[in-house]
């Protein structure tokens, strides 16, 4: 059964290609959408990522080295530039939401987190990555993303924890800031839309001196707008410098920085109705059975405010044509301060956390023989401090007395080698990691001295990977890696939470259509992991538990984008998640939440020529399987299958008026036909967000 799904997802795909291509006649993958961060068009060092519409070609962020997506023996998806303004998404999770493997929407409307999977592996805390670093997090301590201020999304599913260290056994996404450009680029951008949305934005970048040896990048962006529940705010000030030094050709130092002041609300739920149930052992616990229709919260008491910064630089330069060395480093800062309500008490959670990480690396490039190796040797570091304090009772309105507070420091060292060999058609990529953590956790209450927990660990991580790549653009490969990911915060009863170890096989295939600007990708994986940190729902209450799983699957995927107009992205994915390890009950159910099967398609056409020039139509489905909604595997919370459709039309107004050239109108929506559901995950009840449409009128010159 399962066997015979996968097949015909793969022939329906590949059967859907052809015909698009079939229309396009003699229409090759001459676009002018090619965008090419931090490197020259043409030259043999692309830089950070290398795309051309809805196509990524290159990126660092697979292997830290200047790799085609083609040999990488990896699955690797990339949500572009193009993809960003075509759609319009307003978080993280809205960005991939076309994206195989990843399940958005587990919290159905919840705008404090941007909270996803990846192949059924939690990789909110320790999947997201920024340019190439870690994105350091505490457990009430997350960084937002503000989509408008990155230039793409690489999502490489799977364990690289050889060359990145802590990352999530599910893979790395690597957010790629805006950088500074070599021609000036300037726009400013006006919006509104759905719960009184009013924003402006503006992005200048260009050349700071004559000589074009200083470049700069200034993004911003300031938004006042309310949400579907009328209790949520959804205010943002958000500003993002960035300037390149670059005295020579071998020579390059960028600095990227970013503040951001956000508000939105304490709590986003909705009151869940509760029925007893008795557990195997016949003891009586409390088990949520549905969200009611009742905010769950109280709009006098409801802000959570979180003001976050960074600054970093990279550093890279070339000895000669065998070394290069490259350089990261950031420190980023951030401070929440949470309002909620819950069972008519207000409750309060203050957090602050601080983080350093830097990485030095040295490529070297040489042949001996008849083998081609492209070697890469490293050292980084990381340290993340938070502190977190909590209140709870009193009066609505009311800051409620702290009562108990926690604190941690978190140290990781590693070192690491990776060697890409080329021979002929063969792709030999191997690579090793040890890293050294140090942890001290410290709980208590309020006032005195807190009670600390002491722990160090060293641990081995590895990726060996082999592919074939024809001259006709067909490339299989089969790939093995292991990850090591040190957790943030305590779990049930103080105990500091374990580290995260996880391994996975995947076989693949990538095919690079020849003479299009088209793309297929296919993968069958295999991944197990202990200690995956959930949430799992105790007493009403959101915990952190820990828990083994067992996920297999198969995810396919398809991008194009081609002369006559037509852009495309379609994938298919089916996800086995199973737990192996949580409670008796639990083990071997589905992993809540996690359907077997998701698919999406998205299409843009851009009208060429004729009167209706400029006009851009897109559209997409997203499909969304049935899923269970604990780990018990109760029918009463299973969530139903859903289908979303999202749209977007936009028009270039130079081609009614010469004088408006570079002025663009705008209008994009999610979840066009409002379908809103119960989606129920770990025992807690919420529902999709409803529809959402933003208007906006763009100038860019």
């Amino acid at each position: 059964m399962t066997l015979r799904l996968l097949l015909l997802a793969s022939s329906s795909l590949l059967l859907a290609s052809q015909a698009a291509l079939a229309q396009t006649g003699a229409a090759r993958a001459q676009s002018t959408d090619e965008i090419i961060v931090e490197g020259q068009k043409g030259s043999g060092a692309p830089g950070v990522i290398s795309t051309n519409g809805y196509v990524a070609t290159s990126g660092r962020s697979t292997m830290k080295t200047d790799t085609p997506l083609l040999e990488t023996p990896q699955s690797v998806s990339t949500v572009t530039q193009k993809q960003i303004e075509e759609r319009k998404p307003q978080t993280l999770i809205e960005a991939l939401s076309y994206t195989p493997g990843a399940r958005v929407g587990t919290y159905g409307f919840d705008p404090r987190y941007d909270a996803f999977t990846i192949r059924g592996v939690d990789v909110t805390y320790t999947g997201v990555f920024r340019d190439g670093l870690r994105q350091v997090n505490s457990p009430n301590g997350l960084f937002r993303l503000e989509p408008y201020g990155i230039e793409a999304i690489s999502v490489l599913r799977g364990p690289a924890a050889s060359i990145y260290g802590a990352s999530s056994t599910g893979g790395v996404i690597d957010l790629i800031s805006k950088r500074p450009t070599e021609t000036p680029f300037r726009e400013i951008e006006l919006q509104t839309g759905s719960f009184g949305r009013l924003q402006g934005a503006f992005d200048l970048s260009g050349p700071a001196n004559p000589e074009g040896t200083l470049l700069y990048r200034l993004t911003g962006l300031a938004r006042d707008a309310k949400a579907e529940i009328s209790a949520i705010k959804d205010d943002r000030v958000f500003i993002a410098p960035a300037l390149t030094w670059k005295p020579n050709e071998t020579t390059k130092l960028t600095v990227l920085g970013e503040y951001m002041d956000s508000t939105t609300g304490g709590t986003a739920a909705y009151i869940n109705q509760y029925a007893p149930y008795v557990d195997r052992q016949g003891a009586v616990l409390s088990k949520s059975i549905g969200a009611t229709k009742v905010f769950g919260g109280d709009g006098r008491y409801n802000d959570f405010n979180q003001k976050q910064g960074r600054i970093g630089y990279e550093f890279e330069h070339q000895f000669s044509e065998m070394f290069t060395l490259r350089q990261r480093a950031r420190y980023s800062a951030l401070s929440t301060n949470q309002e909620y309500v819950f069972a008519g008490y207000p409750g309060l959670v203050r957090e602050s956390n601080e983080g350093f990480v830097v990485d030095t690396m040295l490529e070297t490039r040489l042949r001996i023989g008849d083998v081609k190796h492209t070697i890469l040797t490293g050292v980084d570091f990381s340290r993340l401090t938070y502190e977190s304090k909590e209140g709870y009772g009193g009066t609505v309105g009311v800051d409620p007395d702290i009562s108990v507070r926690s604190r941690q420091t978190q140290t990781m060292t590693g070192v690491y080698a990776q060697d890409q060999m080329s021979w002929g058609p063969w792709r030999l990529a191997t690579g090793a990691r040890y890293d050294w953590l140090r942890s001290k956790f410290g709980t208590g209450a309020a006032t005195g001295d807190l009670t600390d927990y002491k722990s160090s660990e060293g641990k081995f991580t590895g990726r060996a990977a082999l592919s074939y790549v024809t001259d006709f653009g067909l490339a299989p490969y089969v790939s093995y890696g292991t990850s090591f990911t040190p957790n943030p915060g305590a779990i049930l009863g103080g105990s500091v939470a374990a580290p995260t170890t996880g391994e996975q096989t995947e076989i693949g295939v990538k095919y690079d259509i020849p003479g299009y600007n088209a793309s297929l990708r296919a993968a069958v994986f295999d991944m197990r992991q202990k200690n995956a940190v959930v949430y799992e729902v105790v007493e009403g209450i959101n915990r952190q538990v820990q828990l083994d799983l067992h996920s297999q699957g198969f995810e396919i995927e398809g991008v194009a984008s081609l002369a006559n107009g037509w852009s495309a992205q379609a994938s298919y994915s089916y996800n086995d998640a199973r737990i192996t390890r949580l409670t008796a009950e639990t083990v071997g159910n589905r992993l809540s939440s996690i359907p077997y099967h998701m698919a999406s398609l998205w299409l843009d056409y851009a009208v060429q020529g004729g009167p209706a020039k400029g006009l851009g139509l897109g559209g997409g489905v997203r499909y969304v399987g049935s899923s269970l909604g604990d780990n018990l595997g109760r029918a009463v919370l299973n969530n139903e299958p859903r289908t979303l459709l999202d749209a977007s039309i936009r028009y270039d107004l130079e081609n009614l008026d010469a004088r408006l050239k570079g002025v663009r109108v705008q209008l994009s929506a999610t979840n066009l036909l409002d379908e809103v559901r119960q989606v129920c995950t770990s025992g807690f009840c919420y529902y999709d967000e409803g529809r959402k449409i933003i208007a906006s009128l763009r100038y860019r010159w």
